[in-house]
């Protein structure tokens, strides 16, 4: 197997998992009613972080077709699992947590379980083909279990939606993973423009749209860590399949592989699910939070003067009683920590660190 090609997948990988980070960290704050409604597009393209998303997922998913049209499926799907490692990497920094031994577990078993599934691909032994062109129909069994996902999705909530709807995706994107391998052997060493005449190149582009939009149902629906683990195992599964039925892959049997095999794809289901349910995937947004709090309190004094004179609700509480900072229109506490506290001309509020603070309104 030619150390380019495996190089220039895991640089694959590494786009695509750092690109479905920052799309999730941007889906999952669209409301819940816009699920598998276009308007959960129209409000994500607003979002500078989900389009730097799109745009790094975009340029991995090029990187891969070359790959995809050079190698057989069996081999490169497992190593674009690797996008995990990745994305895990980049939601340590977001979320402001440190790796704990589960996710460093898991990702040296999904390492050694892709370096099981490809080392074998090498090895001389016996080998069988069982596919053909003619089985294109598979993939469309594949896309109808996709939809009975997707409608089983629909009647759920929280983390069963964002599985059901992630293992659909996965599958789709599997699918669209055959039809791309399908297109870079027609353009290959020839005019693009003969992809033209040929259907695996619209195939392909459908397959992308409806997976993609798919990704970002299912990332709108809960955390990352309840929608990644089904994206990452169903794509390589269906892809896998479809290099066996129709590509004719081939595949490599004696007890010793077979064993090997099977611990390798063991390994590698563990890893992606100990990597994926990481606490970092379910709390990117941490960070944030108190720049968005900041940002509510830049402006607080309209809603002040338009509620007009009155008791506050710091007052009515009794448990604020004998603060003379209750009582004080004037004064209005900050909610924040006081050595967080908004300083400048355009702080609307501000709390010495040496005077009790009362409860905003």
């Amino acid at each position: 197997m030619n150390g380019l090609y495996v190089g220039v997948t895991l640089v694959a990988a590494m786009l695509t998992g750092s690109g479905f980070v920052l799309q999730q960290h941007a889906a999952e704050q669209v409301q819940d009613a816009e699920f598998l409604r276009l308007g959960l597009i129209t409000r994500l393209v607003r979002n500078r972080r989900w389009l730097a998303g799109i745009g790094v997922m975009a340029a991995g998913y090029l990187v891969q077709a070359w790959t995809l049209g050079h190698l057989t499926l069996s081999v490169t799907e497992p190593l674009l699992t690797t996008n995990l490692i990745f994305a895990l990497l980049l939601a340590v920094p977001l979320s402001g947590q440190a790796l704990r031994k589960t996710e460093i577990v898991g990702a040296l078993l999904l390492t050694a379980g892709v370096a099981a599934l490809s080392l074998t691909r090498t090895v001389k032994a016996p080998s069988e083909s069982f596919g053909s062109t003619s089985h294109w129909p598979a993939a469309a069994g594949i896309a109808l279990v996709a939809v009975l996902l997707v409608q089983l999705g629909r009647n759920r909530s929280g983390g069963v939606r964002a599985t059901l709807t992630g293992t659909a995706a996965g599958l789709i994107l599997g699918i669209g993973d055959a039809f791309t391998r399908r297109t870079v052997q027609i353009i290959d060493g020839r005019h693009p423009f003969n992809l033209l005449g040929h259907w695996p190149g619209y195939a392909t582009i459908v397959a992308a749209i409806l997976g993609l939009w798919l990704v970002q149902n299912a990332f709108n629906a809960a955390p990352l860590h309840a929608s990644l683990p089904a994206v990452a195992a169903a794509e390589p599964t269906a892809g896998i399949v479809l290099g066996i039925v129709v590509f004719g892959d081939r595949v490599h049997i004696s007890p010793l592989l077979v064993a090997v095999q099977a611990v390798g794809v063991v390994a590698l289901v563990v890893g992606v699910i100990l990597v994926a349910r990481a606490p970092v995937f379910s709390d990117l947004r941490l960070r944030e939070l108190p720049h968005a709090a900041l940002e509510r309190l830049q402006h607080p004094l309209p809603d002040l003067l338009s509620s007009g004179p009155g008791p506050t609700a710091a007052a009515d509480d009794p448990g604020d009683a004998g603060h003379p900072e209750a009582a004080d229109p004037h004064t209005v506490s900050d909610p924040l920590p006081a050595d967080q506290a908004i300083t400048g001309e355009t702080a609307a509020v501000s709390v010495p660190p040496s005077r009790p603070a009362a409860e905003s309104k």
